[in-house]
């Protein structure tokens, strides 16, 4: 695992950024997991910038995203494949119908995720996985439970977890209260992994995600059994 503690967010975001753009120059065709949420909002607009600025080409790459809110359509502003298009596949030219979101409407959720993970399959698994962390330690929505859940699946947030993302809505009462979730095993089994976190409210579940025991309770904490995990943080 290797450490790199940034100076500010935007320190933090221009070296995510390096990483991915690294990724994709050495693979044009790479397959890239992607998060939402606020942290990786300064990587993307970094990458968006290499591209404007003809250092990145993105029409081979394919993306998965880590998640999505269940019952949220995707023209529904406050969805994670709204997010996407708005803050990133809009403003380069990765190919849309390559771009990936869990569907949150889906009728049945379980077949929704067994379709997810055969598609991640398909595709030989994810090149570089970025991901995010949760103040009680979620990746995705792979929230603190008795234990580390495999595939694709529609979880019940914790209350922590929608206080956070509160923040995002009009009320705390319109925020979804379940989603659907990649689990632990594509994104264990992705080749490489970026984690990225600002704030000095991050620094305690760091610690016990990266230096304590590894429990379903801190789900990150499974992440010190992966080969290649970069983690970025910033204080400030």
């Amino acid at each position: 695992m290797k450490f790199i503690k940034a100076n500010s967010y935007d320190e933090l975001s221009r070296l995510a950024a390096d990483i991915i753009a690294e990724q994709v120059k050495n693979k044009p065709d790479s397959i890239l997991g992607l998060a939402t949420g606020s942290s990786p909002l300064g990587t993307y607009a970094n990458l968006i910038k290499d591209y404007e600025e003809g250092k990145l080409d993105f029409s081979s790459v394919t993306t998965v995203n880590l998640d999505e809110y269940v019952g949220l359509t995707g023209d529904n502003d406050q969805s994670y494949r709204y997010f996407m298009n708005t803050n990133l596949f809009s403003k380069i030219n990765v190919p849309m119908d390559k771009t990936n979101v869990p569907n949150g409407c889906a009728e049945d959720l379980e077949k929704e995720g067994k379709r997810y993970d055969e598609l991640i399959d398909s595709l030989g698994g994810i090149d570089i996985q970025l991901l995010g962390i949760g103040l009680d330690g979620h990746i995705g929505f792979n929230e603190p439970e008795d234990v580390f859940t495999g595939p694709t699946h529609a979880v019940t947030l914790d209350q922590s977890t929608i206080d956070a993302n509160a923040r995002f809505f009009e009320s705390i009462d319109d925020v979804p209260r379940k989603a659907i979730t990649m689990g632990m095993k594509a994104i264990m089994q992705a080749k490489k992994v970026l984690l990225i976190a600002n704030g000095a409210n991050k620094k305690e579940i760091l610690e016990k995600s990266l230096y304590g025991p590894i429990t379903p309770f801190v789900p990150a904490s499974i992440l010190q059994l992966h080969p290649d995990v970069t983690v970025i943080y910033s204080e400030n």
